[in-house]
């Protein structure tokens, strides 16, 4: 019979998985440039929601801890305050996607990335397709509204989107927030920009218009290889998982992950049925946590 890989301790791959998600005082985000460099290295992580399934959250490597307690005066907080600004600045920059792309969360998604989220997502779709959507019933009336006003003109602001879908009303706000979360979600359209001056205001684009490279490589992608992409990066950031608890992350078939992952274990890239002391079950782990993170790569990679 064949053993299960051994593989570091229960209290080793935390360790690991703290430093990569910058949970640790010297290593956290203090920058621009850091959080960049923050978001390219996990692939994806959340602005201030702690996944239970374990992901990768910007306020935790602001902080440099995990959990961090939201403070009595939170406009006053250092950490919270930089978590903030770095949520504005690198989408404003386009050096990141940032949206509602998991369980209705914000996310910074690495550019490199985002292209399987979209296969996933959309597959083939142009932002055309959006009324066939409708048709099929898969798309609110308030949401195909917005839509035929930005494709119209885009980008636009807010007020203007709502102007133009007569939705100016106080009492049509919630209904409106609803369909742009809808779209967000379903990766129709984007917040290109925050405005403070002279009043607060989002600016919205179509995603194909505002990310035309990484929308066309996503229409181009197999949706098998879009989830091996998903779960090879998420694994390299986070260092261990389960299958369920992929699939309840990423709301993707066990079928789906099932394969992925017996195809990145046949690249050497990650290890399966890990027996970790202390853990019920068997464990994924990424082959970077047994200290071979070059080789495991440069295999991974000559397979996609």
């Amino acid at each position: 019979m064949k053993r299960p890989p051994s593989v570091p301790s229960a209290a080793n791959l935390r360790d690991l998985r703290d430093r990569r998600f910058r949970r640790r005082r010297h290593f956290r985000v203090k920058s621009e440039r850091g959080a960049l460099a923050f978001v390219n290295a996990v692939g994806l992580c959340s602005t201030f929601y702690r996944f239970p399934e374990g992901l990768a959250c910007l306020w935790e490597a602001v902080a440099g801890r995990p959990n961090p307690r939201w403070p009595r005066r939170s406009h006053h907080d250092s950490g919270i305050g930089l978590t903030w600004e770095l949520k504005d600045t690198l989408p404003a920059r386009r050096q990141v996607y940032y949206g509602k792309l998991l369980k209705g969360r914000p996310m910074l998604v690495a550019l490199d990335l985002f292209p399987a989220f979209y296969a996933l997502v959309r597959g083939r779709q142009r932002a055309r397709d959006y009324r066939r959507e409708y048709e099929a019933g898969r798309l609110s009336l308030t949401a195909r509204r917005i839509m035929d006003s930005l494709v119209r003109e885009h980008p636009q602001y807010t007020r203007e989107i709502r102007g133009n879908c007569f939705m100016l009303e106080p009492s049509r706000t919630r209904e409106f927030e609803r369909a742009m979360a809808e779209l967000q979600q379903g990766l129709w359209v984007v917040k290109s920009e925050e405005r403070y001056e002279p009043t607060f205001s989002y600016r919205w684009d179509l995603l194909e218009a505002w990310l035309p490279e990484p929308v066309a490589e996503g229409r181009r992608l197999r949706r098998p290889a879009a989830v091996e992409r998903v779960v090879a990066r998420y694994l390299e950031g986070a260092v261990f998982s389960t299958p369920a608890l992929l699939g309840r992350l990423f709301t993707l078939p066990r079928l789906e992950i099932s394969d992925a992952v017996d195809r990145l274990v046949g690249a050497g890239a990650v290890l399966a049925d890990c027996v970790v002391d202390g853990w019920p079950g068997g464990w994924l782990v990424h082959a970077a946590a047994l200290g071979d993170q070059g080789s495991a790569r440069r295999r991974y990679r000559a397979t996609v």
